[in-house]
């Protein structure tokens, strides 16, 4: 889990709707410059105390962690000599090479580091997560909005272990919050047995590039109906007539719906370059990956039926070739020309029927 941190030392008028929307979304730490407007939090909070001025304020006790600009307030290690019981941490604006260097020596050893890169290349971060890798202490990175902070999550597949942000209106608490914590989760996978195959003639199916490669035992989630899916393999195993394509799952009929983030499910026809899908491994694993191009085809089609253990009846269609391929236990990768009544794939059940993508609890019947 990503920490968040508020900044409401500017929000001036917005300050008492910020701090309890903040409180409400349990945002890990509030930071403030008047240690008065740290007071009255709620110990749910961290109470972060960054002061603005040269000087450092009375009462730095009713803080939880003070954040000191060096050149203006001294070392962490000097002050906590002055002021026992209190935590310091450092902040670092990194504008050059010697900046940069300050920020890793402070991710290395400090236990509190605020970073502020003043560039908007991500290369400076990348370089100080990758010289803090083992190092006990947290860095927190300043940025200027949620999407910003969305990519700082994911630099380096690590990224920072939270973000400071000071929000321009109510809602960007929750907004930052959402963003945090939108990791994909675990899909509960069962095992499917096929119950037959056949050709339903010619249609258009779906193929959906990601701006990732996949692993060799994950590809994405695909029904007919939203009740039931086939994990559908993708094109990271080698064919003797075409190169390899990691980054692809030929899917299946452009009606399918696949699972998306923040558990939406999409029609493969409503996917589009920059949209979200969920990436699934074969032990359920989860993440969600950027779609970067879709690319529908008149091709002829395969429908296969397979019923779960409980007797929920699954169907996928899918182009009719053998290099089309599904999971089945362990990772195995089967090709949909290949599979018999009998043959074990893995699925998953939703136990929600779809509105617009979204689950709801409703009478619908999909045949």
């Amino acid at each position: 889990m990503k920490l968040c941190w508020l900044d409401i030392r500017k929000a001036d008028g917005a300050k008492e709707a910020i701090v309890e929307e903040a409180v409400h979304q349990r945002v890990d730490a509030i930071v403030a410059a008047d240690p008065a407007d740290l007071e009255l939090l709620p110990p749910t909070v961290k109470k972060v105390l960054f002061p603005t001025g040269g000087e450092l304020p009375e009462k730095l006790e009713l803080a939880d962690l003070v954040i000191v600009d060096p050149a203006r307030h001294g070392e962490p290690a000097e002050l906590a000599g002055r002021y026992p019981g209190v935590e310091f941490g450092r902040y670092v604006e990194i504008v050059d090479a010697d900046s940069l260097e300050d920020a890793c020596r402070a991710a290395r050893l400090d236990k509190w580091s605020l970073l502020y890169f003043r560039d908007p290349t991500k290369i400076p971060l990348e370089i100080v997560l990758a010289a803090a890798a083992g190092a006990s202490g947290s860095i927190i990175t300043q940025v200027a909005d949620v999407e910003e902070a969305e990519i700082v999550f994911g630099v380096l597949e690590h990224g920072s272990d939270g973000v400071m942000l000071a929000p321009r209106v109510p809602g960007d608490a929750t907004a930052l919050k959402t963003a945090a914590v939108s990791r994909a989760a675990d899909v509960p996978l069962v095992e499917l047995e096929i119950t037959g195959i056949r050709r339903v003639g010619m249609g258009e199916r779906a193929c959906v590039d990601t701006c990732t490669n996949f692993r060799l035992d994950e590809g994405i989630l695909v029904g007919s109906h939203s009740t039931g899916m086939i994990l559908s393999c993708s094109e990271t195993h080698p064919l003797p007539y075409m190169p390899t394509r990691p980054f692809r799952v030929n899917a299946g009929a452009l009606h399918s719906y696949t699972l998306s983030a923040e558990g939406r499910t999409n029609y493969l026809s409503e996917l589009v370059s920059g949209g979200r899908v969920l990436a699934v491994d074969s032990q359920g694993r989860s993440r969600v990956v950027t779609v970067g191009r879709v690319k529908i085809e008149t091709r002829p089609l395969l429908a296969i039926d397979a019923v779960s253990p409980s007797g929920v009846k699954v169907n996928l269609i899918v182009q009719d070739d053998w290099h089309v391929r599904v999971l089945g236990p362990g990772g195995v990768v089967l090709n949909v020309t290949e599979l018999t009544p009998g043959t074990k794939v893995l699925g998953c059940l939703p136990v929600e029927k779809r509105h617009v993508g979204y689950p709801i609890d409703e009478f619908c019947i999909e045949k």
